[in-house]
């Protein structure tokens, strides 16, 4: 930024100062807060966050200092909800990647399934053989046990786990039975999630990253 769009010392000031206020609304709304869900705490968070965001990025362009606080935003991936204040229906959307990362586990386990659905009066006629088809192997394992299942035993199946996430998505009434099964996940609309919980392994490496680093901060922070 050059120094004619640098914020002056008052514009600084005054920043700080509504930082302080946002802060005596949002302990006010708290204090007088009807529930957990009270509109007017999530508004005065809101708030405290935009204006404590201004005053981190004033401070630095004016004295090139950052502040030591962080307060968790929206996630930037969704849009803010607008669905109903009151959900009747819920939709749970899950994706969880998975690497075959040892084949011949996976074919033995699929296998031995293979022979337990025969029952003790087939014969090996009967037996499905698996051979060195993974194809086969997945369609016998997923066919056999409940996602969740696999993805606490995916070792066990010669799997490594990837990136997963799962949305908690909000409606006003069920769908009617096999309506969307064609296109399951086609429908899903961020603006009615009403919360999502992400795994994977590139939060390891922002934790890793920050333990790491030990001078001061080299740019804005995220109030």
């Amino acid at each position: 930024m050059s120094d004619a769009a640098q914020p002056t010392a008052a514009e600084v000031r005054a920043a700080a100062e509504a930082v302080k206020a946002a802060i005596d609304r949002h302990l006010d709304a708290v204090e007088r807060r009807s529930g957990d869900d009270d509109p007017a705490v999530y508004d005065a968070f809101n708030a405290l966050a935009a204006a404590a965001e201004v005053y981190d990025e004033f401070l630095y362009d004016r004295y090139d200092e950052v502040t030591p606080f962080e307060i968790p935003g929206a996630d930037d991936s969704l849009p803010p909800y607008a669905g109903p204040a009151e959900p009747s229906a819920l939709s749970v959307l899950i994706r969880r990647d998975y690497v075959v990362a040892e084949p011949p586990r996976l074919l033995a386990q699929a296998q031995r399934l293979a022979d337990l659905d025969t029952g003790p009066g087939g014969g090996q006629d009967t037996a499905p053989v698996i051979g060195t088809s993974v194809h086969a192997a997945l369609g016998v394992l997923f066919g056999e046990y409940e996602p969740d299942e696999i993805a606490s035993r995916h070792k066990e199946f010669g799997l490594e786990e990837g990136d997963s996430t799962l949305w908690v998505s909000a409606g006003d009434a069920p769908p009617e039975p096999g309506e969307w099964l064609g296109a399951p996940f086609e429908d899903a609309d961020p603006e009615l999630v009403v919360c999502r919980f992400d795994v994977s392994a590139v939060f390891d490496e922002e934790d890793e990253s920050d333990e790491d680093f030990t001078g001061p901060a080299a740019g804005p922070g995220v109030l």
